[in-house]
């Protein structure tokens, strides 16, 4: 995908330097760790990049503040301007509002009321209007006009990809000897600056980019194809429906291939790292562990750097995520039994689950929604275990006894 240019740059490594002088002190220098257990579960040496120890959970501070401090103290009066309701409008409102800048952030009406509030917590005024992000990126760029307010783009930037691009510096410096950035890409900024850096470091260098399959929009584009893009994707941070120019322009030059990865894969991703480095990511920040284990193959035996670039995921979305991968693995399970609907049916079926110490968790009685007799029923029995083998063994225990039994998977 990469092709030679003769063409003046449109980012280059000093930009990146600059960037990384401008913001130093001001950033958490977060720390790229090797993990030993994922390189043993992928393959490859696994090295990661904590971006989520960010104040805000996320590197688009970088980039954030490295805009913010190229403003003219007449631009920084009038204050600045975005449309966002992720990790951009929390990054811009903390170092707007540190540096005494007013910052006014544009969301849609549907924003959840939580990513309002972290927003105006850390001292961005936000405005509610329209019902997608295109309706309120052009009230956002209504109120720049009228107000003359400076706009910063999350990602379509020059500057906010230079000051993004520090991550890799960071991790060169860390770790010199990494053979290949897996990044994700959402609108291209984090890849863009990320990949200008590393490049002009370490011409050799592998660039992988990353984005959920149902958000391809960098991989259609560079590869000359139509998508569909759009959905419920655990990863928002990267679901982005058009990329920006700048940044297709850079990644045009310099991406050596982009990968895509389904929500099962960033679910599994998520709860791993969780599990294994005790960390939170959310699903983009996970982007880049799940092509490893997608790809395996790919990256075996290289030297990875993954970058976890943000941790702000909902709770309950995590817990959510959490169980799941649970019944992936066989620790949680929801069996569909037939039944008689007579005294004693139901307990003879218990006996078999102490008999195999699997624990009930819920069950549940269908007798009218069923095409079963109206002396049958349908139970469906939620049951935690300690692995898929010890749920076999019982379902086999069942069906031996001749119940009719079935395994209700995930999607």
């Amino acid at each position: 995908m990469s092709t030679a240019t003769t063409s003046a740059p449109l980012l280059t490594l000093d930009d990146v330097r600059a960037a990384a002088a401008r913001i130093a002190g001001q950033v958490v220098r977060t720390p790229t760790l090797h993990s030993k257990t994922l390189s043993e579960i992928t393959g490859a040496e696994i090295w990661l990049k904590f971006e989520n120890l960010q104040f805000t959970a996320a590197y688009k501070e970088r980039g954030a503040l490295n805009a913010l401090l190229q403003l003219t103290e007449e631009q920084r009066s009038k204050g600045v301007i975005a449309a966002s309701a992720g990790n951009h409008a929390q990054g811009l409102s903390y170092h707007g509002t540190r540096l005494g800048m007013p910052v006014t952030i544009v969301m849609p009406r549907t924003t959840p009321t939580v990513k309002i509030m972290q927003t105006e917590s850390v001292g961005g005024t936000v405005v509610l209007e329209g019902e997608t992000f295109d309706e309120a990126y052009a009230h956002a760029r209504l109120l720049e006009a009228e107000r003359g307010m400076t706009f910063v783009h999350p990602f379509d930037d020059p500057q906010v990809a230079a000051g993004q691009g520090t991550v890799a510096l960071e991790m060169l410096e860390d770790v010199p000897e990494l053979e290949t950035l897996v990044v994700p890409i959402g609108g291209g900024g984090l890849f863009s600056g990320m990949g200008t850096a590393a490049r002009g470091l370490k011409p050799s260098i592998g660039l992988v980019g990353v984005q959920a399959t149902l958000f391809p929009s960098m991989y259609a584009k560079l590869k000359g194809l139509e998508l569909p893009c759009g959905g419920d994707t655990i990863a928002e941070g990267i679901a982005v429906k058009e990329p920006g120019t700048f940044t297709s322009a850079v990644l045009k030059k310099i991406a050596d291939d982009i990968v895509l990865v389904g929500e099962p894969a960033l679910e599994t991703a998520v709860a791993v790292l969780l599990q294994i480095e005790k960390t939170v990511v959310e699903g983009a920040g996970a982007a880049g562990l799940a092509a490893v284990m997608t790809h395996r193959k790919r990256f075996a035996g290289r030297k990875i750097g993954l970058v976890l670039c943000g941790g702000n995921i909902d709770t309950r979305l995590l817990a959510n995520v959490l169980l799941r991968d649970l019944a992936r693995s066989g620790r949680l399970a929801r069996l569909r039994l037939t039944l008689q609907d007579r005294p004693g049916a139901l307990f003879k079926v218990v006996e078999d689950f102490n008999r195999h110490q699997v624990n009930i968790l819920e069950v549940w009685h269908n007798r009218i929604f069923t095409s079963l007799p109206a002396k049958g029923l349908t139970a469906e029995i939620e049951c935690e275990a300690r692995d898929r083998e010890q749920i076999d063994l019982l379902v086999a225990g069942l069906r031996a006894k001749g119940y009719d039994v079935q395994q209700v998977e995930l999607g």
